[in-house]
């Protein structure tokens, strides 16, 4: 907790996770921790701008399993710059599935923003998917990519990311 000073940047915690590229639950777990101070204005949590931007430097650390995801990112950029087309397709497809299934709340946030990420160039969608920045890791979380990769390549990728 701190008091706001005059001049002070101060953001919602809406503000915040889109600086960070993360949901706005993930800045109240923050913030709930005590990782990222933070003010009641009423009901409300305002978070500094600068303990925001401490957060964001620091934030490429990627755990064992963000360490395994981003592996297995990299192999399926690889299919999908092998043949874009059958993997925007089976893309597209999984994402119906997961649209049509029980995905709400911050599911369907990240699936809209693949499905612009589908539909745009091909070089963002690789980048967005195989960076180590927060937003990526959350895309991860609800790739639409599953089954593009043969069992063999994803058990290759597997234990090339424990080495």
């Amino acid at each position: 907790m701190f008091i706001a000073t005059q001049g002070e940047q101060l953001l919602s915690t809406g503000e915040a996770a889109t600086v960070l590229g993360t949901s706005r639950q993930h800045v109240v777990n923050l913030c709930t921790s005590g990782k990222l101070p933070h003010s009641w204005v009423g009901k409300h949590r305002r978070v500094r701008q600068a303990d925001v931007n401490r957060i964001a430097a620091g934030s490429h650390r990627t755990t064992k399993d963000q360490s395994r995801s981003l592996v297995l990112a990299h192999a399926t950029a690889g299919v999908i710059v092998a043949d874009p087309d059958r993997a925007l397709e089976l893309a597209r497809t999984n994402m119906k599935r997961m649209r049509d299934g029980a995905a709400r709340g911050a599911a369907l946030v990240w699936l809209d923003e693949w499905s612009g990420l589908l539909d745009g160039p091909l070089v963002d969608l690789l980048g967005a998917l195989t960076s180590t920045s927060p937003r990526s890791r959350e895309l991860r979380q609800n790739n639409p990519f599953a089954g593009l990769l043969t069992d063999e390549a994803r058990a290759r990728a597997l234990r090339a990311a424990t080495r």
